[in-house]
């Protein structure tokens, strides 16, 4: 009873907060209440903390068969999702510079039901920091790193309740492009035959940083010529992508523009550690998978 007495304050906070939820995706799995996703975020961040005193005298986990079907699978999910989205918002007759959320009609629930499972993935997606952990990679585990992990599946249970369709389609829709590259990168990365075949490498740091800067100029298109999509929601929206860029310049300017000393020169390749304007730290970071060691 005072669990249930709790979670009926914490969801009137909200909705004073925000307003009336959409009815439209009301009874939808982990969306009525906020306690799942924020209890799911603690125990993630739990995991990191526990995780790492666990693992600190311990030997590192190998995970090679592991890392191999949980990125394929994400990659697969997010192939999905880019398909559907596109589908959906072309049945629709989807506004690309600005649309509303009720006018698609029977595609708005579509588009709806695609980004249910945008937000679903995002709480997927914490296994990326718990193979970290399990890897002894911690110093992937990054400000940036957790931040985005945990930030973006709380962000994103609130579109679902308030803004589930409508302009909300434009950024899962270019982030699921670049997380097929990504992780369909990272599984096939794991198995050494096919490391020779993987020539997008190179494209993956400069696609992360376009998807952030093109989503922040689609929000604002709304608000400069606006068509019903809620104000607030657009300069939230455009001010936590800011973050998402400035924390990645800062992690860009350190990583990719430190002049290397003499020697870490003479011990360390060029080729090694930067090639066509990236780190390979980078490309660790996202799921904790050194693609240019063998994996253990």
């Amino acid at each position: 009873e005072t669990l249930k007495a709790f979670d009926r304050e914490v969801n009137e906070f909200v909705d004073y907060m925000f307003g009336p939820r959409d009815a439209r995706v009301r009874g939808w799995f982990l969306l009525d209440s906020y306690l799942p996703t924020f209890f799911l975020t603690g125990a993630y961040l739990l995991c990191i903390w526990l995780g790492n005193k666990f693992m600190k005298n311990r030997p590192p986990f190998s995970l090679r068969a592991h890392l191999i079907v949980y990125n394929l699978g994400i990659t697969l999910l997010s192939f999905y999702m880019l398909i559907e989205l596109i589908l959906a918002t072309w049945e629709g007759g989807y506004n690309l510079q600005c649309q509303n959320l009720h006018s698609a009609g029977e595609a708005d629930i579509r588009v709806a039901k695609v980004l249910w499972w945008y937000y679903f993935s995002k709480v997927i997606e914490f296994m990326d920091t718990i193979f970290f952990v399990l890897r002894k990679k911690s110093s992937q585990i990054t400000f940036l790193h957790v931040y985005h992990h945990a930030t973006m599946f709380n962000i994103w249970w609130c579109v679902l309740n308030w803004i589930p369709c409508g302009q909300s389609f434009f950024g899962p829709t270019l982030n699921s492009f670049i997380h097929v590259l990504m992780y369909s990168y990272y599984g096939l990365s794991v198995i050494p035959s096919m490391r020779k075949y993987l020539w997008w490498k190179k494209y993956l740091t400069q696609a992360q940083l376009i998807q952030f800067l093109l989503t922040i100029v689609h929000t604002l298109s709304a608000a400069v010529k606006p068509c019903g999509f809620p104000f607030g929601c657009l300069m939230f929206q455009s001010s936590y992508m800011a973050t998402l860029v400035i924390l990645f310049i800062n992690f860009y300017i350190k990583t990719y523009r430190k002049a290397p000393s003499r020697t870490a020169v003479k011990e360390t390749p060029v080729t090694t550690e930067i090639k066509n304007g990236f780190h390979k730290d980078y490309f660790a970071a996202a799921n904790g998978f050194q693609n240019n060691k063998k994996a253990q």
